[in-house]
């Protein structure tokens, strides 16, 4: 086989069980693989190329004495907002960080089950932007496109499995995060409902609407990271119930009533949907309903649920910036969101925080009558590299906006969500799809999304910067 990319997860873990390869064979692949695309998509700002081959040799110790664990030997990267003990945690600032000297709860359920942790992708600064472009890394590029973002601030992760660097990454999910870049590289994203990974060492993370998820190319891949990942540090604020992810992946869905959706909240600035954006989301409710469910137009009750968003996400830029070693370093935009922040960090923080109930019920009443909701996950294909990075404060959220109005609103909820591949634009540029649920809806989510998945094949496809040999390890 190839070495030029990666198996799947799940296609790994049983590779390694039935000890057809080494977990050090498929890291030194792996770590071959990000060598080899590094000075073109620029997906990683951390290598642990040394760390990690130790960390092999002790996953192939277990394999050989018929230990198993989920991940055993499997390697996987994490976004470079999450802890890995031994190596800085700049969440794409610039800057002398300090190493930490312990892993993050998420980073530590990996490694417990089994993972091999090979590297920190990158991300734009405290993960603010639908784009992955910065001073302290440079461009993260698209491997459909190298022209494109992959999108953000996930994009590091996406980039990384959607040429084949790694079968699956954990990524972070404050406004979209996972679900953007997942759509503009042709990915699967689960954004679980909140708590179901931890944040910890914070007890949430940018006051509730961030969380972390999955990027993989299969269903079955995400739900398996989704699943060894997932669970919570006793300092956790949101502890819900335990889920079975990898089962909904392999079950199918009963048949569901989905609403299909283009409306955008409001948010008081210009914004349209892409025809082709539209014409791929309405072709795939065509596949939803030829697989036996009733899709019907309806929109959920968005009202003013921006007023809730903005002041829990800049009095987190806030807060996290105080950690950055040189704020002046900052990209002007960040600092000016560090200063809204303060202004908004007390009443109106307070506000938003109570109004989530209120919003939770008006958005929720869809469910009552549907099980599923459909909506874009983007208003657009995935943008040029630079379209964004060169803008001031007001015209980047403006374009931010215009280019991805759908995702948001569900991290607000704190519900969850799953990007699915929906397609292409002529020019060969992916295109996604969201499947919106109500709290702890992920298995229902997962099985449709695995059935759509069965139907669609999408993980047949690969973009230009990977080989079109067979897959490897």
């Amino acid at each position: 086989m190839s070495e030029s990319r990666t198996a799947g997860l799940v296609d790994t873990v049983r590779l390694l069980a039935e000890g057809q390869v080494s977990a050090r064979q498929v890291t030194e692949q792996t770590l071959a693989r990000i060598e080899a695309a590094q000075p073109t998509l620029n997906a990683f700002r951390i290598v642990r190329a040394e760390a990690s081959l130790a960390e092999a040799d002790a996953a192939d110790k277990l394999l050989a004495a018929g230990e198993r664990l989920p991940l055993l030997g499997v390697p996987v990267a994490v976004k470079d907002d999450m802890d890995v003990a031994g190596e800085p945690t700049a969440f794409g600032c610039p800057g002398d960080f300090p190493a930490k000297t312990t892993d993050s709860e998420a980073v530590r359920r990996l490694r417990a089950a089994g993972a091999v942790i090979v590297g920190k992708t990158n991300t734009p600064e405290l993960g603010q932007w639908p784009f992955t472009e910065g001073p302290a890394f440079g461009d993260t590029r698209n491997p459909w496109d190298p022209g494109r973002t992959p999108g953000g601030s996930s994009g590091g992760s996406a980039a990384a499995v959607a040429a084949g660097i790694v079968p699956a990454a954990l990524g972070s999910d404050g406004a979209g995060s996972v679900r953007i870049p997942a759509a503009w590289t042709h990915l699967v994203g689960i954004k679980p409902q909140r708590g179901r990974i931890s944040t910890w060492p914070d007890a949430e993370s940018f006051n509730g609407i961030t969380v972390n998820g999955t990027l993989a190319r299969t269903v079955a891949d995400a739900a398996l990271l989704l699943d060894a990942a997932g669970g919570q540090h006793a300092g956790d604020l949101h502890r819900p119930a335990a889920i079975d992810a990898v089962a909904a992946a392999g079950r199918e869905p009963r048949r569901l009533r989905i609403a299909l959706s283009f409306r955008m909240p409001f948010t008081a600035t210009p914004k349209q949907l892409d025809p082709e954006v539209r014409a791929a989301v309405e072709r795939l409710a065509g596949r939803l309903e030829a697989l036996g469910h009733d899709v019907v137009p309806a929109d959920p009750h968005y009202g003013q649920i921006g007023l809730a968003f903005v002041p829990r996400a800049t009095a987190g830029v806030r807060q996290w910036a105080a950690r950055v070693p040189d704020p002046a370093l900052l990209d002007p935009r960040t600092r000016d969101a560090v200063r809204l922040g303060g202004v908004l960090g007390g009443g109106p923080l307070r506000a938003a925080r109570r109004a989530e109930a209120v919003l939770q019920r008006r958005v929720g009443e869809i469910f009552g009558r549907f099980d599923v909701v459909l909506t874009p996950t983007t208003a657009t294909p995935p943008p040029r590299i630079g379209a964004m990075t060169r803008l001031n404060g007001m015209r980047t959220g403006q374009a931010m906006i215009a280019a991805c109005p759908y995702a948001w609103t569900w991290n607000v909820l704190g519900w969850p969500a799953v990007n699915v591949p929906a397609g292409f634009t002529p020019d060969g540029l992916p295109l996604g799809a969201q499947l919106l649920g109500p709290a702890d809806s992920e298995p229902l989510l997962i099985s449709l999304a695995a059935q759509l998945e069965a139907d669609q094949r999408w993980f047949e496809q690969w973009p230009t910067l990977a080989s079109e040999d067979a897959a490897s390890v």
